[in-house]
């Protein structure tokens, strides 16, 4: 059987087809080859003869038919063969090799060596003469897959094309230091240069029981499985992998997401510890991995894992210099309107007392008028230095708090006091609220303490509110709760809440932030140093409660909240049996 097809050799191939065919009958029959044929760099048949076609079931015409267009009789494993003719082409250097090749249902082992046609002087070679022999037939592509053992030339051409392969992985990590971009670049490599059916990365953390699906390739007729999180308890081989830092194939993984799927699993590392996993699903056709494939997925792993490191180390360098640079810009802004704010009182107290020391006072009242707001200003300077001094020795840890029982009307008699005159001296409503209790409440905190958080909270509140009004009431919360190896019966909830100016929602963030200001126009408008919230909370948590700010936005009002530990259950009063009905 001879066939020929259109090229550009015209001693080989000829318009006129037949007798062309017959002459290459008889020189290919003169080789002494059992099968002979030309190709160019692409896999296209450009001339074929072979002795045996008749009795192997191989007709000229279906061969001549389809030639061109479906490539009826070619080698099973495409890539490769492909990938060794472009090898011949460019070295000149002839080749011997044992493939597969198909005929519909029929498979052939054939013995080949293949020889580039040299071109002429200053030509590229496009076309090789392929020569061999039938070594076996007839064996279906299952017993193929299962029987054939791969040659120490295709192991070596595969160990080549995997280490070509890690270079790449090697050299695209290392241009970015963009986790994100690490992560799918990875397996969309391993993917494409393996033609694999999925490869996924998940991250690990040591502290967490769960891994997240954060990168994936898949081919399209797989589903996704991006942002999936795997319990690593429901796939032992994650555990194993994580454990030993060792590659680990599974014939049958128990995930639902990887059942009936081979899969190779190997953990990343830097320094011998896991920080995340590659997943491959390989394709039912896979006869197995080597041991040189194991070694270089770890080798992927292992350069995969030191880029995670480095990547993750530069984005918390990145994060925290981001953090240092807001932080020295709040403190700047914050010594500057403290600044403003100590030297206010401070002008007061000399202005004042020098009117008096150069005798510029009219009469005796009008020089105690001086005498008073000078003292006026000198305590809220003090309050400026105590608030400061304050949140350094918050942020020493030397805040020292002596913790006992505390009436709470007591507490709220003190707060009153300061509250009501302070809000009506600017026209506004002042209501305090105790819970229905036949016993006290005592709660169990520092009393001064308490009493500097109430002051500031409601200090605020006056401050901030034009109309309307404050409320402060307090409730129980039977819940039980240990702080400092001690177990209190439950919480008392203290509320304070105004229809003030309010704070809009995407600023509220900010109100516990040290040195930090919602607003640096309305400091100065309204004064203070903007540390009341922080200090306040600070001081909270010292002694087991904790703060909370509700608002609904600008100009609808604040609710502060904070909690204190019980000292011990009070007694509670009913509400009427009626008022519980309604």
């Amino acid at each position: 059987m001879s066939i020929t097809a259109d090229s550009q050799q015209t001693n080989l191939v000829s318009n006129n087809q037949e007798p062309i065919s017959s002459n290459l009958d008889c020189l290919w029959a003169n080789l002494g080859a059992e099968l002979v044929y030309t190709q160019d760099v692409t896999g296209r048949y450009l001339t074929f003869y072979w002795q045996k076609s008749e009795s192997l079931g191989l007709k000229p015409e279906q061969i001549v038919e389809n030639l061109n267009g479906y490539q009826i009789f070619g080698p099973v494993e495409k890539d490769t063969y492909l990938e060794r003719l472009q090898r011949i082409l460019t070295s000149l250097v002839p080749e011997r090799c044992q493939c597969w090749f198909s005929f519909g249902e029929m498979l052939y082992e054939l013995e080949l060596a293949i020889s580039p046609i040299m071109p002429t002087f200053a030509s590229v070679a496009t076309t090789v003469l392929v020569m061999g022999r039938l070594l076996q037939s007839t064996v279906s592509k299952t017993e193929v897959n299962r029987a054939t053992t791969p040659t120490k030339l295709d192991l070596a051409l595969r160990s080549q094309q995997h280490r070509k392969l890690v270079n790449q992985i090697t050299r695209s990590i290392r241009h970015t230091l963009d986790i994100d971009i690490i992560w799918q670049q990875t397996v969309d490599n391993l993917g494409k240069a393996l033609q694999i059916e999925r490869c996924i990365i998940c991250p690990y953390q040591p502290s967490s029981s769960k891994v997240q699906v954060i990168a994936e390739y898949h081919q399209p007729a797989v589903s996704s499985i991006l942002g999936l999180e795997i319990e690593i308890d429901s796939e032992p081989t994650f555990a194993q992998a994580l454990t030993t830092l060792e590659p680990i194939l599974v014939e049958n993984p128990q995930h639902p997401q990887f059942q009936q799927q081979k899969m190779l699993v190997v953990a990343t590392c830097h320094q011998d510890q896991p920080n995340g996993l590659i997943a491959v699903t390989l394709n039912a056709k896979c006869d197995g991995v080597t041991a040189d494939e194991l070694e270089i997925a770890k080798d992927v792993a292992d350069q995969l894992g030191t880029a995670i490191a480095h990547a993750t180390l530069y984005k918390e360098l990145e994060a925290a210099r981001q953090q240092a640079e807001e932080a020295t810009r709040r403190i700047r802004e914050f010594l500057a309107n403290v600044t403003h704010e100590l030297r206010t009182p401070l002008n007061g107290i000399i202005g004042f007392l020098k009117l008096i020391l150069e005798g510029m006072a009219d009469d005796p009242e009008e020089q105690k008028q001086f005498l008073q707001e000078s003292h006026k200003s000198s305590l809220y300077l003090l309050d400026l230095i105590n608030d400061i001094l304050d949140i350094a020795r918050i942020e020493a840890g030397k805040m020292e708090l002596e913790l006992r029982s505390v009436r709470l009307d007591e507490l709220f008699s003190d707060i009153e006091n300061f509250m009501r005159p302070q809000a009506e001296g600017r026209n506004l409503s002042c209501h305090l609220q105790m819970p229905d209790t036949c016993d006290q409440i005592i709660v169990c905190g520092d009393y001064q303490r308490l009493k500097q958080v109430m002051l500031n909270l409601v200090g605020n509140a006056i401050k901030f509110t034009h109309e309307g009004g404050i409320t402060v009431s307090a409730d129980v919360v039977r819940k039980k709760v240990i702080f400092r190896d001690q177990l209190f019966p439950g919480m008392v909830r203290v509320r304070v809440a105004d229809t003030g100016i309010g704070v809009s929602l995407d600023k509220q963030d900010k109100l516990f932030q040290l040195f930090s200001q919602v607003d640096s126009s309305r400091t100065r408008q309204y004064g203070g140093t903007g540390l009341g919230l922080a200090i306040s909370q600070k001081l909270v948590e010292a002694m087991g409660g904790e703060v909370n700010f509700y608002s609904l936005g600008e100009g609808l009002g604040s609710t502060v909240t904070f909690t204190v530990p019980l000292y011990q259950q009070p007694v509670m009063v009913s509400a009427p049996e009626s008022n519980s009905q309604e």
